[in-house]
């Protein structure tokens, strides 16, 4: 593929610039790690709003993009090479855009490696245990009868927020001093935890002081107030 409007994509979701990079998503925790990061990084971008009411994400233009019909995904008209790239998942998203712009990720190997290693940590388990807090908290799973469920997933993310809490103890950020994609993956993940799966008390959000002073910087960035309703829900 040459041009943008070469993905099938772009008949669902037309691009009504399609010199900018295109962004399929919805204000979810995974879906606002990117925004946040166009935001910050002062990117222009197309925001499309890929509806779960709908069914966007199974639909097959979505998933020429995704086969794995998540939020979010992006087209950069302009990838390596001068070339479009598509991509999916949005830590390789958060990556890709990093070394785009030569942001928010240390530039010696050293420290790109480790703010990778944070990164991973948040995707491989501060959103998937949260989700399932969310899930067995707020959504169909609070129904159930058997509380083991909740209570294991409660307990990891208590263990994942120590973990959290420790590495911030005598720093600003995850990577110290300079805020990274590492804060940009884990923060939005936290924030829903306490707010809108309304878990605080289950998780014991108090006993992490370090989390939440670091939350309470992360929401006040305004690319970050910004990121957060991007895409607009309808």
């Amino acid at each position: 593929m040459t041009a943008l409007f070469d993905f099938p994509i772009t008949k669902k979701w037309p691009a009504r610039h399609p010199d900018r990079l295109q962004l399929y998503s919805l204000p979810t925790p995974n879906g606002v790690k990117v925004s946040i990061m166009l935001e910050e990084i002062g990117l222009p971008y197309e925001p499309h709003l890929v509806s779960f009411e709908t069914d966007d994400q199974t639909s097959p233009e979505f998933l020429s993009l995704n086969p794995n019909n998540k939020i979010p995904a992006i087209i950069d008209p302009d990838g390596p090479g001068g070339k479009p790239l598509a991509l999916f998942e949005s830590g390789a998203i958060l990556l890709y855009l990093a070394e785009k712009s030569g942001q928010f990720i240390p530039q010696d190997a050293a420290g790109r490696y480790e703010t990778i290693q944070w990164l991973m940590f948040q995707m491989g388990g501060i959103g998937p245990m949260f989700g399932q807090v969310g899930f067995f908290h707020k959504f169909a799973g609070k129904d159930y009868e058997d509380k083991r469920p909740r209570a294991r997933y409660a307990a990891e993310s208590k263990r994942l927020l120590g973990v959290l809490n420790q590495r911030l103890a005598d720093r600003n950020w995850i990577m110290g001093d300079d805020y990274t994609i590492a804060d940009i993956a884990a923060f939005p993940w936290v924030r829903n935890l306490i707010g809108f799966y309304g878990a605080g008390d289950l998780v014991g959000i108090t006993d992490f002081p370090h989390v939440t002073r670091a939350l309470a910087l992360f929401v006040a960035r305004p690319a970050v107030v910004k990121g957060l309703e991007i895409p607009k829900r309808g």
